[in-house]
C-alpha cells in the first residue's frame, strides 16, 4: 500500500507533538507536510483505492469526489491536536491515538481483500472503524 494523509481543514503545519512521536517511532518524516484532502481530487493526483476519515468532524463533511471511486470508511479517533493538557499528557495521548490507528491499519492489512466482494469488503472496512475493533 502507498498511504497518504490530508485533512479537510489543514493547519498549515504538522503538530510538533505528532511530528516528535513519528520520529521517535522511526516513521519516515521527510517530505511530510500539512495538506488539504482537495489535493487528492485534482487531475494528476494519485488514484486511491481506499479513503479513511479519522476525524469525527470530517465524517460529517462532504468529501471531495475522489478519482477512481475508492472505497471509503470512517475510523474515528480522538484528535490529539485538540487535546488539552501538559506536554507529557499530550504526548501520551498522541501515542494512544497512534496505537488505535496502528491497530486498525493492522486489521485492514490482514483482510483477504482479493477474495472479498465489494459489499463484504465495505462491511469489514466499516467494522474496523467501530469502537473495540
Amino acid at each position: 500500500f502507498n498511504a497518504f494523509s490530508a485533512g479537510s481543514h489543514p493547519k498549515g503545519h504538522i503538530d510538533p507533538t505528532v511530528l516528535s512521536l513519528l520520529k521517535r517511532t522511526n516513521y519516515p518524516t521527510d517530505g511530510l507536510r500539512s495538506k488539504s484532502w482537495e489535493e487528492f481530487a485534482q487531475p494528476g493526483a494519485p488514484e486511491l483505492d481506499f479513503v479513511f476519515t479519522v476525524c469525527d468532524n470530517a465524517a460529517g463533511e462532504v468529501c471531495p469526489v475522489w478519482p477512481g471511486q475508492p472505497m471509503t470508511a470512517h475510523w474515528g479517533v480522538p484528535d490529539p491536536v485538540g487535546f488539552d493538557g501538559t506536554e507529557v499528557e499530550k504526548s501520551a495521548f498522541t501515542g494512544e491515538v497512534m496505537g488505535m490507528l496502528n491497530n486498525r491499519i493492522s486489521i485492514f492489512c490482514a483482510l483477504p481483500i482479493r477474495s472479498l466482494d465489494r459489499l463484504s469488503l465495505q462491511s469489514r472496512l466499516d467494522a474496523i472503524g467501530k469502537p473495540n475493533a
